[in-house]
Parts: structure tokens; sequence; C-alpha cells
């Protein structure tokens, strides 16, 4: 199920430009923020967007406040998005910090999606959407360490599929 999710999920990224989206939104940032300049703004934007928007805290602490109303786990993530963000700001430069947009745009969907769905919304399908959101942190972090881009962003309409596939009747 994960890797027909991951196909799937990859192959609608692509059609629909999702990662180009999030550049394109990147380049708007740095032109409006005064940040013309700057090179890597875009990069970084993307990059730490990625990072903190799509791990299994996310994806799990978004659910949780949904369904339960709980949301102490996107608190303890933001206390380590602050810090995972300093870092990355640092190291790849000012578009990092704008990742708070995103973030707060997907939580915040993934939130009320789990308040509208919370009757559909079974173990299996948080499990499924938290292995796919670890699998798509570990493509980041290919990205961070190696030579060749991996376009995660256009991976992320998996995670969506994950969900319905925690419903499908036989595995394979």
């Amino acid at each position: 199920r994960v890797v027909l999710c991951l196909a799937l999920g990859t192959l609608m990224g692509e059609i629909i430009g999702v990662e180009k989206g999030f550049e394109r939104f990147g380049e708007w940032l740095r032109e409006k923020t005064g940040n013309g300049g700057n090179a890597g703004f875009v990069n970084a934007f993307v990059t730490a967007s990625l990072t903190v928007s799509i791990g299994a805290m996310a994806i799990v602490g978004a659910i949780q406040d949904g369904l339960k109303g709980d949301a102490s786990t996107l608190m303890v993530k933001s206390v380590l998005d602050c810090v995972i963000i300093a870092v990355m700001t640092s190291a790849l430069g000012t578009g990092a910090i704008f990742s708070a947009i995103p973030v707060f745009l997907f939580e915040g969907g993934m939130t009320l999606l789990a308040k509208w769905l919370a009757p559909l919304i079974t173990e299996a399908a948080v499990a499924h959407l938290s292995l796919i959101g670890a699998i798509l942190i570990f493509c980041i972090g290919l990205n961070l360490t190696g030579g060749k881009k991996i376009r995660v962003a256009n991976m992320l309409p998996a995670v969506f599929l994950a969900m319905g596939a925690a419903y499908l009747p036989w595995n394979f």
C-alpha cells in the first residue's frame, strides 16, 4: 500500500506541479520581503517548509488536535521547529524563516480536515499517514546530504492517499 501511495501520490504531484508551486511562492516571498538578491532564499524556504511540515509529529499532532482537541503534540513540535528553523536559517539562509507560512496552512488544514473526517479516521489511517510522513522526511534528508535532488513536495499527495489506503480490504 505504501509503495502504491507513494507512486500515485508522486505522479499526482508531478502533474499538479506542487514543487513548482512552492518555488513560485518562495520567489514571490523573496521579492516581497526585499530578499531579491538572495540566491539561496527559495531553496532555504522550500527545504525548511518541507522539513517542518510533513513529519510524523505534524501529521499525528494535527490529527490529535482535530479529533480530541489535544494540541500538546503540536506545541512540543513548535518548540522543536523553532530550534530546527534557527539551525536551518544559519545554514541555508533567511528563506527558512518563512516556512512558518506553509506549516501553519498544512497543520491547520490537517487539523480542520481531521475534525471534519473524525468518524472515518482509524488507527490504521493514522499509521499510514505517519509512515508516509516518515518516508518523506527521509527523502528530505537525502536532499540535504546527497547531490541528487528528490522533488519531495511533489510527493505530498501521497500523504492524503495513505489515509484512503488504510480502508482497502486487501494487502498488497
